[in-house]
């Protein structure tokens, strides 16, 4: 790879260092206890806040959970959902139950992610398409992560909650939406490979699979 052509690339140490935390991304179920080194999760959140939004509509909030009892009203109610989605999946449901799917009671941090209330308001960029204040949250919570991961610490969306109920649990205001819960730590070790692809529930698709060109379908030619 060669940047010398191009006077707005980084040095090639840091364009790696962009790669290999984009490859080395984990979403981590698996933790260690112990406590985040002053600051950290500050720069984690930061990172996160200086992703790209539709019309600069900032939509995440970030409510860190520092009560324990809380943590635990929390880890039970995804627990119960954990069980309905078992149910949900018919014939996958006992692998589906061996999964570890949190670390919420044995990680770090825990933060509760939502999109603000009035998102209506918000009209630039979401007048077709209104749920691009999810997809600027996701850039925002993938942020998180690849700072995290370049941190040695790891990092894991937890979706599996009822909306409602995760509202209340932490007094957010109606119209906000929750959108993860996000545990966040020290790790043993990251994953290889993705771990639902380690227990062999799915794998990633051949970039074949996913890119086109001109129409849905027509494999991209590329170089």
């Amino acid at each position: 790879m060669s940047t010398t052509a191009n006077p707005h690339a980084f040095a090639l140490a840091e364009i790696e260092g962009v790669y290999r935390a984009i490859r080395e991304r984990r979403d981590v179920r698996h933790f260690k206890p112990g406590p985040l080194k002053p600051g950290q999760l500050e720069r984690f959140i930061a990172a996160a806040h200086n992703g790209p939004s539709v019309g600069l509509m900032q939509p995440w909030r970030f409510i860190r959970i520092a009560n324990p009892a809380l943590r635990a009203q929390i880890h039970q109610h995804v627990n119960e959902e954990r069980i309905k989605t078992a149910e949900a999946l018919g014939k996958r449901a006992e692998e589906f139950m061996q999964l570890k799917v949190e670390g919420i009671l044995v990680c770090a941090e825990v933060l509760v992610v939502g999109l603000i209330d009035k998102r209506d308001q918000y009209v630039f960029g979401r007048r077709t398409m209104p749920e691009m204040d999810l997809a600027s949250a996701s850039c925002a919570l993938q942020n998180f992560w690849l700072a995290a991961r370049a941190e040695g610490i790891g990092a894991g969306w937890v979706s599996m909650f009822d909306p409602q109920q995760l509202r209340d649990i932490c007094g957010m205001p109606d119209g906000s939406q929750p959108i993860a819960v996000l545990c966040v730590g020290h790790v043993h070790e990251f994953y290889t490979a993705p771990m639902l692809e380690l227990e062999k529930w799915d794998q990633r698709r051949p970039l074949s699979d996913i890119m086109f060109e001109d129409s849905w379908d027509n494999p991209a030619v590329t170089a």
